[in-house]
């Protein structure tokens, strides 16, 4: 069974290319509960040292009941290469040119992510086309606590072709 093995071949699903792709369809993101571990990670990787972030008595002298969460953080949760998004556009894929995002509602240690992303726009060119996401996250409460967009720059199928040759 081995002898015709080819790793090119181990690949995840046939790659989409722009004209693959509709308005409307949805790409889910592993939920996740927000740990105090992920906070320090996320403190370690930006450097961002405001204490609303790390000290819990700060937090609990200013309303809040633990740990704020870092927009940015919560941020990281709706990126395309962790969704099935990435997964079937593969080798179609330009560029990430764009992203914008409102901070909705505060997040904390023990709330549960639910991101998502969502097809809302194709704008099609000569041998590309752009990609446009909503991005949202959810929290266990049915809360949007994230809103924004996303542009993905893809190849266009015969644009692939042409390439290959």
């Amino acid at each position: 069974m081995t002898d015709n093995f080819d790793p090119r071949q181990h690949r995840f699903p046939e790659c989409r290319y722009f004209e693959d792709l509709a308005v409307g369809e949805r790409f889910y993101i592993p939920s996740r509960t927000l740990t105090e571990a992920h906070f320090v990670a996320f403190q370690t990787l930006s450097g961002d040292n405001h204490p609303i972030h790390y000290d819990v008595e700060y937090c609990r002298e200013r309303g809040h009941p633990g740990l704020l969460a870092h927009g940015f953080q919560i941020l990281c949760f709706t990126a395309a290469g962790a969704s099935n998004f990435a997964l079937g556009i593969g080798d179609a894929l330009i560029a990430f040119t764009e992203q914008s995002s409102k901070f909705l509602k505060r997040v904390y240690p023990g709330d549960t992510l639910y991101p998502m992303l969502a097809i809302t726009e194709l704008t099609p060119q000569r041998s590309t086309g752009v990609v446009t996401l909503a991005a949202t996250v959810h929290n266990q409460k049915g809360e949007l606590v994230l809103s924004g967009e996303q542009k993905i720059l893809l190849r266009k199928r015969s644009s692939a072709l042409s390439d290959a040759r």
